[in-house]
């Protein structure tokens, strides 16, 4: 037995913030690396010591392992802990780290090798007798060959990057028409992803449940489950939210999953944490594959179990055994977990870049976070904001206390997914567990559809009387701040014209931009406010301590909490939280429309392939080039037919958002 003095975390963001809790805990002092990106990153700051490794992309930095290696070493670190993701998988890194006399916290190499591989693991749960999907034998790289399994197999059948994982490397393959163009984009991430062109195939199960099993062994034999969580709910092959334990479903038929689990680390000698996923279609269920690692939902098994699986990991890192035994474990109560992201619901789901202009997150539950307000959410790496995790007696109180929380998270200068998170906790549907896999895809217009907080309107007329008697609250000047040029207008309401005060011109959280007007007050703090459309709303306004306002309209009286930070005004109501950016009022005046034949690059990323050359003949809806951000790969297409003329981008490209890619003119002009 050693004991681990000085740990190196191997990540960065909410997993790396908390790895280095546990571990000062536990009396073990972390070390972090960073890239040039992350020099100014929240885990940079908390853990207190951070070697940078290299520049913003992932390549050039999380992915080296010898700058991690250099920075362990130049740290006089004990131990290694690789977190999600990253390196977290690699053999070769586990090898290199041992290689120099210190511990990897997780699975052995050549564990990682066998599990790593998605064909090697489906062997080794075949040989320990784990039932699993049909498909090709073996892993495929050859198109001709792919295209013909298909054919033979018959569609839908799901194509799996043998070295994916994190929801990535998969393609569902639905119509022959797709068929090549489908084959082409798996083996390309595969490849750029993953390094390996070789693609598992598998016969795709239409409306399945997503289950899988919390393993823990001491690398001699000693393997325990830490009971199921249920990750049904995903979009596009990735975890939404995530639950424990799997409600709705006969605990003998999770007992049978747990017990294959558990005997499938047993067949390895299972060394660290581990979790074992399944498909659960019925009464059958099959394996899916093995993430040797800590994973993102780890926190709802914490919640029932009451264990840190992170001191966890260190007591088995440290050959300390695993200090229970499989009769110590019990449930208690339900934990549920969602993933807050910056991503556009509106641009199916794009990743959003940019500065956290705002970040309010609730009090009274679990928050994993890797940022604050100000820091920024760049094209690099994956864009979770925070995981908010409830733990309840039972599901009914958690999905309700989630869906609470969720209304009163306020982020500005990124899109995030709050509200489809919200429109989730509230689905009657997933309140009974009629879900799937793939049922948020097949609902996404209705899940994505807006809402609206009760009584927004006299809240947004509020945060007009607070800009215009407040001011942006920190003293900054703004260059529309002089009241002066909002002075002393007049505004006709059928009748005689009434001379009002100030004007401002807002901007909700949905984007949506409204010209308010401020009357002037009256005794007892009372204020009337004028909509864009004339509408006048009169209410009393009144702060009662540092914060906290009294707000009064005809019978209904409210005490909310407001405040101005940022040029932001936020204003946390019983039904939830909104932001609301005051802007000038000619912002939007005399915007010119965008040419409808530019074609731009959605969001900030790399061009992973043009499609098109200079001169080629393009039909509306081509692909122009395909653009890849964080996890996220996407086709770039014409919205009109012409000629493609003036492309400005090449294959390795970094481009902005709303960068041009290239034009599409008419063939008329390009002849003139």
């Amino acid at each position: 037995m050693v004991k681990i003095k000085k740990l190196l975390i191997a990540n960065r963001g909410e997993i790396a913030c908390r790895i280095a809790r546990t571990a000062r805990s536990c009396g073990v002092i972390p070390v972090g690396v960073h890239s040039e990106a992350d020099a100014n990153a929240l885990h940079v700051r908390e853990i207190g010591r951070s070697i940078c490794i290299g520049g913003g992309p992932a390549s050039e930095s999380y992915l080296r392992i010898d700058a991690v290696l250099a920075a362990a070493k130049a740290a006089g670190a004990d131990a290694v802990h690789p977190g999600y993701g990253f390196l977290a998988e690699n053999p070769e890194f586990a090898r290199a780290v041992e290689a120099a006399g210190m511990i990897f916290i997780g699975p052995t190499p050549e564990t990682l090798e066998r599990f790593g591989d998605k064909a090697s693991a489906k062997d080794t749960a075949i040989a320990a007798s784990v039932p699993v999907i049909s498909g090709a034998a073996g892993a495929l790289s050859d198109p001709d060959k792919i295209a013909a399994e298909v054919r033979r197999m018959g569609l839908p059948v799901l194509l799996k990057a043998v070295g994916g994982g994190g929801g990535r490397g998969q393609r569902l393959v639905i119509d022959e028409k797709t068929l090549a163009a489908d084959i082409e984009g798996a083996l390309r991430e595969a490849k750029s992803t993953f390094g390996s062109e070789g693609l598992l195939l598998e016969r795709f199960l239409p409306e399945a449940r997503h289950v899988e099993v919390q393993i823990a062994g001491d690398g001699k034999g000693h393997v325990v489950h830490l009971f199921e969580r249920d990750c049904t709910l995903q979009r596009r092959h990735q975890k939404v939210i995530e639950e424990a334990p799997a409600w709705g479903l006969p605990r003998e038929l999770l007992d049978a999953i747990a017990r294959d689990a558990v005997r499938l680390g047993e067949t390895l000698d299972y060394r660290g944490l581990g979790t074992v996923e399944f498909l659960v279609a019925g009464e059958e269920y099959f394996f899916l594959e093995v993430n040797p690692r800590i994973q993102v939902e780890h926190p709802v098994t914490e919640a029932i179990t009451g264990l840190d699986l992170v001191a966890l990991h260190l007591r088995i890192a440290e050959g300390a055994g695993l200090g229970l035994t499989q009769d110590d474990l019990s449930i208690d109560g339900h934990a549920i977990e969602a993933r807050l992201y910056a991503e556009d619901p509106a641009m199916h789901f794009a990743p959003s870049t940019g500065t956290l202009t705002t970040l309010s997150l609730p009090d009274g539950l679990r928050i994993d976070s890797g940022v604050e307000a100000g820091d920024a959410v760049t094209p690099y790496y994956d864009p979770m904001i925070a995981k908010l995790i409830i733990h309840a007696p039972d599901r009914e109180t958690a999905l309700a206390r989630l869906a609470q929380a969720l209304d009163h998270v306020a982020v500005e200068g990124v899109e995030t997914n709050r509200a489809f998170l919200a429109a989730l906790a509230r689905n009657a549907d997933f309140e009974r567990m009629n879900v799937h896999t793939r049922w948020i895809d097949e609902r996404l217009d209705d899940l994505t559809a807006p809402t609206e907080v009760p009584g927004t309107r006299l809240w947004k007329a509020m945060a007009a009387v607070l800009f215009v008697t407040r001011g942006r609250g920190d003293g900054a000047a703004e260059p529309w701040s002089n009241r002066d040029i909002f002075t002393n207008w007049r505004l006709g309401l059928g009748g005689d014209a009434m001379e009002v005060g100030q004007r401002v011109m807002l901007i909700d959280a949905a984007g949506s931009c409204e010209e308010l007007c401020v009357g002037r007050v009256r005794s007892g703090d009372i204020y009337t406010v004028y909509g864009s459309d004339g509408a006048a709303l009169t209410f009393s306004c009144r702060e009662i301590a540092p914060g906290r306002w009294r707000v009064a309209q005809g019978n209904t009286v409210s005490v909310v909490t407001a405040c101005l930070h940022g040029g932001m005004i936020e204003i946390d109501t019983a039904p939830g939280r909104l932001v609301f950016r005051p802007t000038p009022p000619l912002a939007f005046a005399g915007a010119d429309a965008v040419a409808d034949r530019a074609v731009f690059a959605p969001l900030t990323g790399m061009i992973v392939d043009v499609k098109v050359s200079e001169g080629d003949a393009i039909a509306e809806g081509d692909v122009v080039a395909v653009l890849e951000s964080m996890k996220l790969e996407i086709s770039i297409k014409a919205s009109a037919s012409g000629i493609a003329a003036n492309i400005a981008v090449s294959k390795g490209m970094m481009v902005d958002r709303g960068q041009t890619i290239a034009e599409i003119i008419e063939p008329e002009l390009e002849h003139a």
